[in-house]
């Protein structure tokens, strides 16, 4: 029988991990929504604490594959009436798929050669897009300083599009940034009046910097940097969006 109530636990729970930073924080999980984003997850290996699906949901080939595959594995599964799964969903159109997962806490690469540094980066769907970019650019790691938002915010799962399971990101202070960073030259992302991003030798490692929508990068972090790159644009153009400047700047 479909779970109806919103008072079940594991619906509160649930409800809970996708409004409360605090309470993913605590539980140390996070919720995984629609097929495919759980097929990624199951690619990655990433354990399951427990699933919640819809009776038309669990009926459609692949999550059917994925629920059968739950199954043989021992996860527990609940089925949810629409209007459960409505409530637990981020999203307006819910998929009818929803699975709970341990945050993942991928090794750091000893040596790393390209890592991505965000600081008071605010905007959860920016985020999810830099995370996504991140990890077909190549990087070894992103760092996320005071004032960014959390990674676990379930705009930016659904904008990283599998980047969590595969790529180390990790909230730092300043003293694990620079542990983190050690080897590392940083280089930030300027609007204006850096050393035009062409030019500059990113064959070494190195730690880019990006700031924050509005008022980018910090003051600690501006002055713990030495050398800066910039996007040449077209006459009248002062900057472009974030997530669009640091995805050129990467695959560079």
């Amino acid at each position: 029988m479909a779970i109806t109530s919103l008072k079940n636990d594991k619906v509160r729970l649930i409800r809970a991990l996708q409004t409360r930073r605090r309470a993913r924080q605590r539980e140390e999980r996070f919720v995984v929504e629609g097929v495919r984003l759980c097929e990624e997850a199951d690619r990655a290996g990433l354990p399951v604490h427990f699933v919640t699906y819809t009776e038309q949901a669990g009926e459609g080939p692949r999550a059917a594959a994925l629920l059968s595959k739950w199954a043989e594995a021992g996860v527990p599964r609940y089925e949810v009436s629409e209007s459960v799964m409505a409530e637990c969903s981020d999203t307006e159109s819910p998929q009818g798929l929803l699975a709970v997962m341990p945050i993942p806490q991928l090794p750091v690469p000893k040596s790393p050669t390209l890592t991505l540094v965000l600081d008071r980066l605010r905007d959860p769907g920016n985020l999810g897009t830099l995370l996504r970019t991140a990890l077909a650019a190549g990087v070894d790691q992103v760092l996320l300083l005071p004032g960014t938002v959390d990674p676990t915010n379930p705009k930016v799962v659904r904008g990283g599009a599998g980047a969590h399971f595969w790529l180390p990101i990790s909230m730092v202070g300043w003293d694990g940034l620079e542990r983190a960073t050690a080897g590392c030259p940083a280089v930030l992302s300027t609007p204006s009046g850096g050393m035009d991003y062409t030019e500059f030798d990113w064959r070494e490692p190195v730690a880019l910097v990006v700031g924050g929508e509005a008022a980018g990068a910090g003051k600690r972090i501006r002055s713990s940097v030495e050398r800066t790159v910039s996007i040449p644009m077209a006459a009248g153009v002062e900057s472009l969006n974030v997530a669009a400047a640091t995805a050129v700047l990467l695959f560079e």
